[in-house]
């Protein structure tokens, strides 16, 4: 008879760090993924060695990217056509991993998390760890496959509905049975196996550890001119976008000077988002002016 782990009466979590103590691979298919997951099995999965036989695969369903990046990634070669060239496709990944990196990162940077993301980029370096986005269609499938050095059950299954989480593997109420019996644990085995070499399932490892390696975790010290640089990129993001967004009204073009043109998108951006918008400036500047292009582009 399967055991029941509910989280509440039964915790997934032991169970699995236990069949992990003495296992040489772990498949796991999720829809999401999240740092202090990871964090509760990272330590099992350094025991790897690296090599084609003891290694994590982790597969993520959820993760989509924007919709430009979708459509394109609809276009990778199958079966020998080309569509698209390597650098666009290398390019692609690239985003979609980027995507990824900020759900993983979900919530306040912390210490703790830091020392995570370090765990997480070294294990991917060693390919202890190895991660595809699968993006044929949204797959919310929980499942984790252990295979282990025993001669009667060398291969156990855990199905429910856990994904790797903290509230996932131990935080909330959740469903899940283990599969033991050999036949179903092995169709289980196949099933993953198909999607994991499914087209249309990026590997992003090399990506994600770079990624992590170049963002705020970086073990390295950043110059404070570096600092300013990227606080002021983002708080001009606004105005950058507002600029791209908004198109002048054409007879207005050749009357706006270019500050009040940029004072312009950033006005509509504003309006765009919050609904309401405060233009300010010192008399003789053209806010009347720029108030009027403001109204006509809405």
């Amino acid at each position: 008879m399967p055991t029941i782990f509910d989280n509440i009466t039964t915790p997934l979590l032991p169970t699995l760090r236990t069949m992990l103590e003495r296992s040489h691979r772990l498949d796991v298919a999720v829809g999401y993924f999240h740092l202090r997951g990871w964090d509760a099995l990272a330590d099992l999965v350094g025991r790897f060695a690296g090599t084609d036989d003891q290694f994590c695969r982790l597969l993520v369903g959820m993760q989509r990217p924007e919709h430009e990046v979708m459509r394109a990634l609809q276009r990778l070669p199958r079966e020998g056509e080309g569509y698209l060239d390597g650098p666009t496709v290398a390019r692609l990944r690239r985003q979609a991993a980027q995507s990824f990196r900020e759900q993983i990162e979900f919530g306040v940077p912390s210490s703790k998390a830091r020392a995570t993301l370090h765990v997480l980029a070294a294990q991917l370096r060693a390919r202890k760890l190895r991660v595809k986005l699968f993006l044929r269609h949204p797959l919310h499938a929980k499942l984790y496959l252990v295979q282990r050095d025993d001669p009667m059950t060398p291969l156990i299954g855990f199905v429910g509905s856990s994904n790797l989480s903290f509230s996932g593997l131990s935080g909330h109420g959740e469903l899940n049975v283990d599969v033991v019996e050999q036949d179903a644990a092995h169709k289980l085995q196949h099933w993953f196996d198909d999607r994991w070499d499914d087209p249309l399932a990026f590997d992003i490892s090399a990506d994600l550890a770079e990624l992590i390696e170049t963002s705020w975790a970086a073990d390295r010290v950043i110059a404070p001119y570096h600092v300013h640089l990227k606080m002021a990129y983002y708080l001009s993001q606004d105005a950058r976008e507002g600029t791209r967004a908004f198109t002048l009204p054409r007879d207005l073009r050749d009357i706006l000077l270019p500050f009040q043109a940029e004072a312009v998108g950033l006005a509509a951006r504003y309006l765009q988002r919050r609904e309401g918008v405060l233009l300010g400036d010192v008399v003789g500047l053209g806010k009347t002016l720029m108030a009027t292009a403001v109204a006509r582009i809405f």
